[in-house]
């Protein structure tokens, strides 16, 4: 007897994604589609985005981590016993299933980014990188529910469905936790959400000096983009945020286009980047890995190059 596909993820955006891949999991499965909220007026919209019911969740007083959630999800899925556990892979995210499927004693396939359904065993295939991206790895998982984190930009946004009706169910309070929330510090954001961006131009270690950025810099301003970079370029040099480094331990991006500016290209960073629509790179390397990734490439020294493209993208955009 199939019980439900559950998702839960600590962000909306999260949640709507996830919402996309669990409605197509339960149609195949023929199966309600459950997601938990803290708010109701999430659950309303939860519902009116594919949602057949929604698990509202106790309000958590200051001192409680979003982590007090945990004891309240795994007895909730004690007494429902769903088929399917998907739970966005933000930091918390990963650490709260990694408890519940403890708690639970069934597996977890973390950072999952694509799923099929076997249809003869009713079995999850679940697929992640491996070996920093250089291999995908099947999983299936035997025990119930058979549990995933999703990364983020993993699935679209589930749309709204208009008439689209379910039922909201009250979990019950929170028990108390030895974990006390002592203080919140809003994080200073130093720069701005590069997985939102649809155009990246990213800077490598072939920039000689981090005043040469502003290069890179210009390019994005003629373009309408976003400056990203490579793990050394932040890590290392310290020459641009953290934030806004993408690879397998950065960001994950998917623009419409990505430009690479003097990015090597090792497979730690086209994890981050290989589901750009186009990647274009720069580099006078012609045996430069990214050029493998590349869907257009100029072999060329990129302080040569850049300050063309600009004047030329300036002259046909009229800026």
């Amino acid at each position: 007897m199939m019980s439900g596909i559950w998702i839960f993820a600590e962000n909306r955006e999260l949640t709507l994604e996830l919402l996309n891949a669990g409605r197509n999991l339960a149609d195949e499965l023929g199966v309600n589609l459950v997601a938990l909220a803290a708010a109701e007026q999430f659950a309303r919209e939860y519902i009116k985005h594919g949602a057949d019911e929604v698990l509202l969740l106790p309000s958590l007083n200051k001192e409680q981590p979003l982590e007090a959630y945990v004891p309240v999800m795994v007895e909730a899925a004690r007494n429902a016993d769903p088929d399917v556990f998907l739970i966005g892979a933000t930091r918390r995210g990963k650490e709260m299933a990694t408890r519940i499927a403890a708690s639970l004693n069934t597996g977890l396939c973390t950072e999952c980014n694509s799923f099929a359904l076997d249809q003869d065993k009713k079995f999850l295939v679940m697929e992640r990188l491996i070996y920093g991206g250089k291999a995908i790895q099947k999983i299936i998982c035997s025990t119930r529910p058979q549990m995933a984190t999703i990364p983020a930009r993993t699935f679209e946004q589930a749309p709204l469905q208009e008439g689209k009706e379910g039922k909201i169910t009250r979990l019950p309070a929170a028990p108390s936790s030895a974990v006390k929330v002592i203080n919140r510090t809003p994080k200073v954001q130093e720069a701005v959400d590069i997985t939102e961006a649809k155009i990246i131009v990213s800077v490598g270690r072939g920039f000689e000096k981090k005043e040469d950025i502003a290069l890179a810099e210009e390019l994005a301003r003629v373009l309408g983009g976003t400056i990203g970079c490579s793990r050394p370029v932040a890590e290392d040099l310290h020459w641009l945020p953290e934030e806004v480094y993408m690879g397998i331990s950065g960001k994950k991006v998917k623009p419409d286009l990505y430009i690479g500016l003097g990015v090597s290209g090792q497979i730690q960073h086209i994890t981050g980047i290989r589901d750009s629509k186009i990647i274009f790179a720069i580099n006078r390397d012609e045996n430069a890995p990214i050029f493998d990734a590349a869907d257009y490439g100029i072999v060329g020294d990129l302080y040569d190059v850049v300050p063309k493209l600009i004047k030329e993208l300036g002259n046909v955009l009229k800026i």
